[in-house]
């Protein structure tokens, strides 16, 4: 459950960073970006869970 909790966690940051973002296309491409390597380590499982 403590995974699962994280992980509505991260997503609703994103958001939260996306919305203050604000039209500012290089933050959005970073959050992209971030967000592209975070399922890439999801994925090869080399992120580790708390």
């Amino acid at each position: 459950m403590r995974d699962h909790d994280d992980q509505t966690s991260e997503g609703l940051n994103q958001i939260f960073e996306i919305i203050n973002a604000k039209g500012d296309t290089g933050e959005l491409n970073q959050i992209i970006k971030k967000s592209n390597n975070e399922l890439n380590q999801d994925k090869d499982g080399t992120k580790p869970y708390n």
